[in-house]
């Protein structure tokens, strides 16, 4: 690959045949390299349109994620995660987040293109954040289903709720009728999806309030005008964030994307950079590869280590070749 023009490079080799698996874990091995410590690359097709399949984080990856994380040797206590994906189930995030910690003292997170919503929040769970600066985080506001069965941001819900409650305050105050469309709207909507849309807020809060509280925020020892920080400082601080995270006011759209700047500007959550680590080359190359792997094929879900490969197709994809 030509530095800086990687991708590029790379299509012209659509029409040859290479080993794949091998140039992927030949760049998963620089990243190694440059941080000392294995690594395991969990990523999602994000690029690809004609995958129809669902790439988000569920219940069907438990299981080769349990077995990518045990090929790790068991003397390894600290471990790099390449994510990409478009978010998902945070209650399968929860569970993989339990797993990495009964086993490793240090995970850090490595995102070298997405890790929306879901993603985000398993994101969190990170002692260490690194980003490129073409990479994005989202917002956590969860998706619930509609009394159709459609999935919308929980937080929208709520939001329109509020909007339309101060409204109706506001005119009945000046001694007027609240507005007729307002009064229809609260009645299309389903009382279960004003509770189960608290409910998933509440849960995403809590999952991203525990993570940095026990985990990101657990070496924060000093406030930058030199006072200690106390534990309470730790929780405060940590559910400001993720209330943040998860304000739809904020944010505006579910699928907003957050750059390390905004992460650090709005959040003040510490994002490290990935060219002041000598990260940057090793991550262009590696995106570069998988982006082309997604482009060209049916692969919409990865889970790659030095010592273990399954990568999930679409079989309903034609590839031209």
């Amino acid at each position: 690959m030509v530095d800086g023009r990687e991708f590029e490079s790379l299509i012209q080799l659509k029409n040859i045949n290479i080993n794949v698996l091998d140039e992927i874990r030949r760049v998963l091995d620089e990243v190694s390299k440059v941080r000392s410590r294995p690594v395991i690359a969990y990523l999602a097709n994000v690029v690809n349109p004609n995958i129809k399949i669902s790439c988000s984080i569920d219940h069907s990856d438990d299981l080769p994620f349990s077995e990518l994380v045990n090929t790790i040797p068991p003397d390894e206590k600290d471990i790099d995660i390449l994510l990409v994906t478009p978010g998902g189930s945070g209650t399968q995030v929860a569970k993989f987040v339990d797993r990495l910690r009964k086993r490793f003292n240090t995970v850090s997170f490595i995102i070298p293109n997405i890790a929306m919503s879901a993603g985000t929040i398993f994101a969190m769970s990170g002692d260490e954040i690194i980003m490129t600066a073409n990479s994005y985080l989202g917002p956590i506001d969860p998706q619930v289903p509609n009394k159709d069965g459609f999935f919308v941001p929980a937080q929208s819900i709520l939001t329109l709720i509020e909007e339309i409650q101060t409204k109706g305050a506001e005119a009945i105050k000046k001694g007027v009728n609240p507005d007729w469309t307002d009064l229809q709207i609260l009645r299309q909507i389903d009382p279960k999806e004003i509770g189960n849309a608290i409910n998933a807020s509440k849960y995403s809060v809590e999952l991203v309030e525990n993570y940095l509280h026990d985990y990101k925020f657990r070496t924060w020892t000093n406030h930058s005008d030199g006072r200690p920080v106390t534990p309470a400082d730790r929780k405060q601080r940590a559910n400001e964030i993720a209330n943040q995270l998860c304000k739809h006011a904020l944010w505006k759209t579910h699928g907003r994307g957050i750059t390390r700047e905004a992460a650090w500007e709005v959040c003040k959550i510490k994002i490290t950079h990935s060219e002041t680590i000598g990260l940057d080359r090793p991550l262009r190359r590696l995106w570069a590869l998988f982006n082309w792997v997604f482009e060209n094929s049916s692969i919409y879900k990865t889970f790659v280590s030095e010592h273990y490969s399954l990568m999930r197709n679409d079989q309903s994809v034609n590839i031209q070749k």
